[in-house]
Order: structure tokens, then sequence, then C-alpha cells
């Protein structure tokens, strides 16, 4: 689709849903204006030069949504402070997602929290990781940052409460919709 509107010579690239687009956007044009909206570190992923002075033809927003991942599982154990297993869900095709991992398997390991983590990247991946977390008899809920996980709120609410399991969000909308609790850095969150 990005190739497309660069033969179309658009004036301006806006991407939507987070890493993927905004480095599809990146990799089909290097003169065209890019403007996005993360949740992780663009100059890690490699969209800006710096965050005071992107450079190059992309600039946006991040919201940083990954950073707080061990401040989630610590704010889950304080609430839960008797679970044994910590159920995490984590897109394995999210940019972040191998830094959500690792971040979340030490922050579990200085706080001698047991973690098991679900990855999913498709409704059917999602069902299968509700199995698994059931399985592994997870007490709490992780939902790691992700615009995947953030289209179906309401099946992973609905999950979390059909089997009693307090759990942590990204953002505020999942606990507006009946999830129990919401952490991020972003403002208004």
């Amino acid at each position: 689709m990005v190739a497309d509107l660069v033969k179309r010579g658009v004036t301006l690239l806006v991407t939507a849903g987070g890493e993927p687009s905004a480095l599809a956007a990146k990799a089909a044009t290097s003169t065209i204006p890019i403007v996005f909206t993360i949740g992780g570190d663009p100059v890690k992923i490699g969209l800006v030069e710096r965050l005071n002075r992107p450079g190059g033809n992309a600039t946006g927003v991040s919201l940083l949504t990954t950073a707080p991942e061990s401040k989630r599982l610590e704010l889950l154990q304080e609430l839960v402070p008797g679970a044994k297993v910590v159920g995490v869900l984590i897109n394995p095709n999210y940019q972040e997602a191998t830094s959500e991992a690792r971040e979340l398997r030490d922050a579990a390991a200085a706080m001698r929290q047991g973690i098991h983590i679900a990855y999913a990247k498709s409704d059917a991946e999602l069902e299968a990781a509700f199995v698994t977390l059931v399985r592994e008899r997870a007490d709490a809920l992780l939902v790691s940052a992700d615009p995947f996980f953030d289209t179906r709120p309401d099946k992973i609410i609905a999950f979390a409460a059909e089997h009693r399991m307090p759990a942590v969000y990204q953002f505020r909308q999942y606990a507006v919709r009946g999830g129990l609790m919401s952490y991020t850095n972003s403002h208004g969150e």
C-alpha cells in the first residue's frame, strides 16, 4: 500500500498502527515526509536519528508504551501478591517483542515472580494463548503493549474475567471497558 502511495506522488505519509506501518513507509521513501505514531523508541528501531532532531524524512509521536512493562508487572505483583505465575501476552510480530520479553523476564527474575509468556499474532493464536495460560495456571495477566491487542480489548477482558485473572493493560480504554487496571507513561492514560 505504501509503495502505491509513493508511486502516486503523495506529499505526506501519515502512519497508524505502530512500528510496522512507520517502518514500511520509511523503507518505501527517503524523500516524502512521514508522520508516525508508535509505541516504542523511534531511535532504537531506526526511524529517526535523535528524538530532539529526527533528521531524515520521518517525525512523529512515540507513546513509549513498551517502556513500562516491568512497572506493570510490579503493579500486578502488588495487587496479587500470592500469584505464582503471571501470564503475559506478547505479539511476536511487534517490533519491540524481543525487548518486551527480555525486560519482563529480567524484572520477573528480580522480583522472584514466575511468568509464562504466551505469544499471539492472530485471533487463532490468541485463543491458543488463552488455553496455554489456563493450562499453565496463570494467576494474573499482563497484556503487553501492542496494536494487535489494542484492537481486541473486549475479547481479552472477557477472557480475564471468565478465568478470574486480575489483569493489567497498557491503555485506559481497557479499564473503561471492564478491565481491572491500566498503566502507561503517556499523558491522560
